[in-house]
């Protein structure tokens, strides 16, 4: 599996992915899940993939190459929504060339991916990429995409990040998303590759590839971990049973009173005290003794 974000904010653009795959735990591997797109001055373009890698790597091949009935190609399309346009197009024409052979082997065609970038002439843009070639964009109101283990690390996003978020601010939040999706989840792994694209440069402005010993990321993992156990101790415990006129930290009160939903036992037990069951009789010597 894999985890890929990227975001759109005023700024600019931030993508980050890992580079683990996996086929079962004894078939771990390394492959970087981004590639770049740029003619410097026009155009300059990311795409990120999370599923199947023959699929994936499939689709990248074709976009780089793809020609449209037009004449057009992502190095020619005169914006990012024709270009992903294209890029649904190169999708399409791999699952009708593969797909109904993969089923035979049980193998879903599965893919999904983000890309995003700037061509001259027009604002950045991001989209997220599905399996039918059809896609979203990115706006305001949802100025990020997820693809692969998305889950572990949206909470801190859906938290900090808005349009005005300046690039280093993003870039430090979508590490930390990576930090905690690292953290839960084994098919997430090093190294990861960071690219920060300021919004007119039309070219990659900054790119790092990431492993372990990165001081920076080693900084985040520790220091993050740290204030969120700080924050969490410093929040107060519930207070249980608060009198009416507590106004603090009240998780129950007296005057509102609740109860379970409780599940009525056999008639056979109902009023009996606690029984010994025969096993447990059987686990005891003749001094009453438990045995283990």
């Amino acid at each position: 599996m894999t985890y890929c974000v990227a975001m759109r904010l005023n700024a600019g653009l931030v993508f980050l992915s890992d580079s683990r795959t996996n086929a079962g735990v004894d078939h771990i591997g390394t492959f970087r899940k981004m590639s770049v797109f740029e003619n410097p001055g026009d155009r300059m373009m990311v795409l990120m993939t999370a599923g199947n890698l023959s699929i994936s790597q499939s689709i990248r091949q074709i976009i780089s190459a793809y020609v449209a009935a037009d004449g057009s190609s992502i190095w020619t399309a005169p914006t990012m929504h024709d270009a992903a346009r294209l890029v649904g197009e190169a999708i399409r024409s791999v699952h009708q060339r593969d797909a109904e052979a993969l089923e035979k082997f049980g193998i879903d065609f599965n893919v999904s991916m983000i890309f995003g970038g700037q061509i001259k002439g027009e604002r950045s843009r991001l989209f997220q990429m599905y399996s039918a070639g059809n896609f979203i964009e990115s706006h305001d109101e949802n100025t990020y995409f997820q693809i692969g283990e998305a889950k572990y690390g949206k909470p801190i996003i859906d938290r900090v990040i808005s349009p005005a978020t300046p690039l280093d601010e993003a870039a430090k939040c979508a590490l930390i998303s990576m930090d905690s999706t690292l953290r839960s989840n084994i098919s997430v792994g090093f190294p990861l590759d960071l690219l920060v694209y300021e919004t007119d440069a039309l070219a990659v402005s900054r790119f790092v590839t990431i492993d372990e010993k990165n001081q920076y990321f080693q900084m985040i993992r520790n220091n993050w971990g740290k204030q969120l156990k700080s924050v969490f101790e410093g929040i107060a415990d519930p207070v249980w049973n608060a009198a009416p006129e507590a106004t603090a930290n009240v998780l129950s009160s007296m005057g509102s009173v609740t109860q379970p939903v409780r599940v009525a036992p056999p008639a056979a037990l109902a009023g009996s005290g606690p029984r010994v069951t025969q096993l447990q009789t059987l686990a005891q010597d003749e001094g009453g003794n438990r045995q283990y």
